[in-house]
């Protein structure tokens, strides 16, 4: 038997066991089982994977930073970004990878826009600064904008409201609550000028629903889940992918 997870705090809500398993389905790789793990502690997270015995691991919020960190290698956008959100047994080590930039650019490539801004400073926003290299970057605090240098970035306090078309979402906020990743003042100025809102967050959120009144062009995660995932497959198997077909089989159960 060959395990995969989701490691996650909370993780209750992920879609990735569906989504995995009609693939391994689908491929008759009938001694493949995907499954949750909720981690409370994300410097628990490779102690866990060598003791559930996993072959490799999707990684979310909040312990993508943990997975960078205690990695025994990263390789590709991860090593700049320093966040993993895929971890690999690949001999005797643990290799950690990141998905999430390539699949969120591909979920949005019937988007026509200019300029974008970051909402969120976590692991995620990192990975889609380096796909978005003229995005603008806004979240709660200082400290964690330090790691957007070349990027310009405001706080909530700071922020110098102008016109973006693609506004996108990368933080928590309205997974397991109701809350704004923004101030709603904030949130409705942008909104009056924008295209187009994403959110990576793939239920119904307090943000989605605010940019949909606005009426923009909205997308909520489902999209840069499937195409994240369909790049992550690609290192669960030992094979090459149709990644059209992967696809298409993960988004019939979303």
């Amino acid at each position: 038997m060959k395990l995969f997870t989701i490691f996650g705090n909370p993780v209750s809500h992920s879609k990735s066991p569906r989504m995995y398993n009609i693939c391994f389905k689908y491929y008759n790789l009938n001694d493949y089982c995907y499954t949750r793990t909720y981690l409370k502690n994300g410097e628990d997270i490779i102690k866990t994977f060598k003791k559930l015995q996993i072959s490799g691991a999707s990684v979310t919020v909040p312990h993508k930073e943990w997975a960078y960190k205690l990695a025994d290698e990263v390789r590709g956008i991860a090593k700049e970004i320093k966040a993993v959100n895929c971890l690999i047994q690949e001999g005797d080590k643990i290799v950690g990878y990141n998905t999430d930039a390539e699949g969120f650019v591909e979920s949005i490539n019937e988007f026509d826009y200019q300029s974008v801004l970051i909402i969120g400073a976590g692991g995620t926003a990192k990975a889609l600064s380096k796909m978005f290299e003229n995005a603008d970057i806004l979240n709660r605090s200082e400290k964690r904008l330090k790691d957007f240098i070349t990027h310009k970035t405001y706080t909530w306090d700071n922020f110098e409201n102008k016109k973006y078309d693609l506004i996108i979402n990368t933080t928590s906020a309205g997974l397991s609550d109701d809350n704004l990743p923004a101030p709603k003042e904030i949130l409705e100025e942008l909104f009056k000028n924008a295209k187009y809102a994403v959110d990576v967050i793939y239920h119904k959120t307090p943000f989605q629903k605010l940019a949909q009144s606005y009426g923009l062009e909205l997308k909520d995660g489902s999209d840069m889940l499937v195409y994240q995932g369909v790049l992550q497959f690609d290192k669960f198997v030992d094979f090459t992918i149709d990644k059209k077909e992967v696809a298409n089989l993960m988004k019939k159960v979303l």
